[in-house]
This record gives C-alpha cells, sequence and structure tokens, in this order.
C-alpha cells in the first residue's frame, strides 16, 4: 500500500512536534516545517526517522507564499501530494493593544493567519485531483472568546475558525473535511512566561485543574484524520472545560 503524507506547520516543538511524532507512529510520511528553529526541527526529523518512518523536514516560513510553493514543489517530487495537512505554525504576542506595533500586528496575521491561507491554497488541487484529503486547523479558545491583552492574537485565531468553517462549506462535496481544534492552556513553551503563582491560579480556573499536554492534541489531531468525512467545519475546543 502507499504510504500516505502529512505535512505539519511549525513542527520543530510543542503541539507540532507531538504531531508529527504521533503519525511517524502510524507509518506515514512526515514533511515538517518551521520558519526559524534548524536545529531542533532537524532534532525532531531524527526522532521521526527513529520510529522508521520517512521524514522530510525543511526551513519554511509559512506565512511566506513564495517560500510555500518551493515547499509544495518539493512534497509534489517526493510524495505527489498529501493526504493531511495541519496547519499548527503560529506566534503569540501578550500586551496591550495601545502598545503594539503595526509590525507587531502584521507578524501576528502573518504566522498565524496568512499561513493557512498559504498552504491551504497550495494543497487543495491535489487534494481535489486525488478526491480525498484532510486539512486540521490548529487555534485556541481565545478565537472563540477573546482574551484581554492578546487581541491580535484572539483575532488571528478567529479568523482560523471562521476561515475553517468557510472552507469547510466549500470543500464537503470534493470529500474533504476541514476542522479546526481550539487549544485551551497546553503546556508548551508558549506559556512557560507565566510566574509559579500565574500557572498556579491558571490552573485553578482550569476544571480539569490542569494544562492540557501536546500529546492530547496530537491525538485528537490523529483522530480526525480518521474520522467519517461527514465530520466537517467544526472548530472543537480541547481546554479542560476552562471555557
Amino acid at each position: 500500500m502507499t504510504r500516505k503524507t502529512v505535512l505539519i506547520t511549525g513542527a520543530s516543538r510543542g503541539i507540532g512536534k507531538a504531531i508529527a511524532l504521533r503519525f511517524a507512529q502510524e507509518g506515514y510520511e512526515v514533511i515538517i516545517t518551521c520558519a526559524h528553529r534548524e536545529q531542533e526541527l532537524f532534532q525532531t526529523q531524527q526522532e521521526i526517522k527513529a520510529l522508521h518512518a520517512g521524514c522530510m523536514a525543511c526551513l519554511c516560513d509559512a506565512g511566506d507564499f513564495g517560500a510555500c510553493e518551493k515547499l509544495f514543489e518539493q512534497i509534489h517530487t517526493r510524495c505527489g501530494g498529501l493526504d493531511v495537512l495541519v496547519n499548527n505554525a503560529g506566534v503569540s504576542y501578550v500586551g496591550l493593544l495601545q502598545d503594539m506595533s503595526l509590525a507587531d500586528w502584521e507578524n501576528i496575521l502573518h504566522n498565524n493567519l496568512t499561513s493557512v491561507f498559504n498552504c491551504c491554497k497550495l494543497a487543495i488541487p491535489p487534494m481535489l485531483k486525488a478526491g480525498q484529503g484532510r486539512i486540521i486547523n490548529i487555534s485556541s479558545v481565545w478565537g472563540n472568546v477573546g482574551a484581554s491583552c492578546e487581541t491580535a492574537y484572539s483575532a488571528s485565531k478567529g479568523g482560523v475558525n471562521a476561515f475553517t468553517r468557510a472552507l469547510a462549506r466549500e470543500l464537503a462535496p470534493s470529500n474533504i473535511p476541514v476542522n479546526a481544534i481550539a487549544c485551551g492552556a497546553i503546556d508548551t513553551e508558549m506559556n512557560r512566561w507565566l510566574s509559579e503563582d500565574e500557572l498556579r491560579s491558571l490552573k485553578d480556573e482550569i476544571p480539569a485543574g490542569r494544562l492540557g499536554r501536546p500529546g492530547e492534541v496530537a491525538d485528537l489531531v490523529f483522530r480526525l484524520s480518521q474520522e467519517s468525512t461527514y465530520l466537517t467545519g467544526q472548530v472543537i475546543s480541547l481546554d479542560g472545560g476552562w471555557t
């Protein structure tokens, strides 16, 4: 049987790395990217190969359409197309909107929303030709409810959620489901800036009493990639009952 192929953006660490390892465990050909953390990206590649899965690792700014075009040319040459696209690349910004520069705003949209557009636009044509495919976007609960001092981040993730629902309607007739996972507080480097007291207070707010684990996100992503194509256009919260 032909090995299935998955692309995960932002896969050098955290949630993206966990997703990549999960698909590798299932025998997928895994393509991973990140924009800057080359050493960590290639460390992830070695961990994937240790699971006896094929892996292509590429430095690629997913918010740069030209860079994505080159990436997808490599994917076409190596694999022909994708079975699963996981849009995980993203950055955060914590601070008052009035203190945020235009460059900061544009960087958030570039990494969190334009990256999703770029990869979907390039992944869809070969998926249509194959008559199948899956698109899963990693979003945030702040895209549902908004967060003080994370206005731009919330706006970008709200955009991902709306993008997911709209694209799902476009692609449902073509047997390509599009879903998103709205993550709550996940134990990754993105939350390491919190003090011990702040982290304790955060856990107290979460009914589950803890942060989520990257592996839990990865398990849900994989399950979504296997679900019926009738499950589409959903933004599924994974937040321990927080929101």
